[in-house]
């Protein structure tokens, strides 16, 4: 940040150039910005060919946090650089959403920005209250549910699953179902989330759907909470945060995840010969589902290319991509009604009851805020 001093000798030499008339001494009036960077859909950088040309021309597309294991991101950046041969680059394939939202910040004078943005629903909100996002309408953004999408296309959903419990039936005699089985004696020190709820969207939902099996609702997370403070009070808690890694070195052999990420292992472990037999239930007591958004960086340093990654993600192509690693494309039934739904591997989804109901963003940011606020304390790690 800048010394007063300065910002002042600043203030005054640019108020100084804005009072001058404009054309004088042969300036020429500053031209408003254009192209990409501002291009709020396809049509408005001049068109897909248009937007595919500048983002070729740019070469480079910065990512950050997502692993290949991660809803088939090893496919999507295979499949994206083949396509367009653009070369995607991953910062810290293992960070969190919060992680994603501080590098928008602070990479941003570096010039090695992350240009688009993969979080939970509630990080995608506060990125946008923030203003870090644009505003960009992919060609399938009328057929994106209204519930999944900001009305001024900063983010939108694009693929999400359920809260599940996976387990390591060769470490674990009886795997649990429920969240209430994982109260029993028999899982001390086995129990574990995909990182710290503070910073990670998996963890988060997580202790969401706990709250709804113990009492809570969307309006209380508290009982969450309190869930995990339980089970951590008895031994059963396992602070380790759950990863492939630490699930073949047995660390964490019961692991509360998303459905498409436990389904996904069980597939990886079995495709490597590993010495694990992951299996996933979803929990009937406390059924949560979540999509996770994607959105541009304001300041994108490829906002070309940012754009084309969106149009790829959010095309028929790249939401099949999602399905095959059991994700569950936000465009699911525009595509089962257009015919470009990938149908085999739907039918590999698993059976859920119901119809899934989302928090508001009102009731996303009360519950982060409290999650914030007593965490750390209840759940000592």
């Amino acid at each position: 940040m800048p010394a007063p001093r300065l910002r002042t000798a600043f203030v005054a030499a640019f108020l100084a150039l804005s009072a001058a008339p404009l054309g004088a001494c042969g300036d020429k009036p500053v031209a408003a910005p254009s192209g990409p960077a501002v291009a709020t859909s396809a049509a408005d950088a001049g068109g897909m060919a248009a937007l595919t040309a500048a983002a070729k021309k740019e070469g480079s597309l910065n990512t950050i946090a997502l692993p290949r294991d991660w809803a088939n991101y090893g496919a999507l950046i295979d499949g994206f650089e083949k396509k367009y041969g653009i070369k995607v680059t991953v910062e810290n394939p293992e960070g969190t959403s919060q992680d994603e939202i501080n590098a928008l910040k602070e990479h941003r004078p570096e010039g090695r920005a992350p240009d688009v943005i993969d979080v939970g629903g509630s990080f995608a909100q506060s990125a946008a209250r923030q203003g870090l996002l644009a505003p960009y309408k992919v060609a399938a953004f009328g057929q994106i549910p209204e519930e999944q999408k900001d009305p001024n296309a900063r983010w939108y959903n694009n693929y999400g699953g359920y809260i599940s419990i996976g387990c390591d039936a060769k470490r674990v005699k009886t795997c649990p179902s429920t969240f209430a089985d994982l109260r029993k004696p028999e899982y001390k020190g086995q129990v574990s989330l995909n990182g710290d709820p503070t910073k990670s969207g998996s963890a988060f939902a997580g202790v969401y759907a706990a709250a709804l099996a113990n009492g809570g609702s969307f309006d209380n997370i508290q009982p969450g909470i309190d869930f995990f403070a339980e089970l951590s009070k008895n031994g059963n808690f396992n602070p380790v945060g759950s990863s492939p890694d630490t699930i073949v070195k047995g660390q964490t052999p019961i692991s509360i995840d998303w459905d498409f990420l436990n389904l996904g292992y069980a597939d990886e472990f079995r495709e490597k010969g590993a010495d694990v037999d992951w299996r996933t239930a979803i929990p009937f007591d406390g059924s949560f589902a979540e999509y996770y958004a994607n959105g541009v960086n304001k300041d994108a340093p490829h906002p070309a290319a940012a754009r084309l990654w969106q149009e790829y993600v959010f095309s028929p192509e790249g939401q099949n991509i999602r399905l095959g690693a059991y994700a569950r494309p936000v465009l699911l039934d525009a595509m089962e009604e257009d015919g470009t739904l990938d149908k085999a591997a739907a039918e590999k989804l698993p059976t859920v009851e119901g119809t899934p109901v989302f928090p508001t963003e009102g009731q996303t940011e009360k519950a982060r805020e409290t999650v914030n606020r007593g965490w750390a304390e209840a759940v000592p790690g």
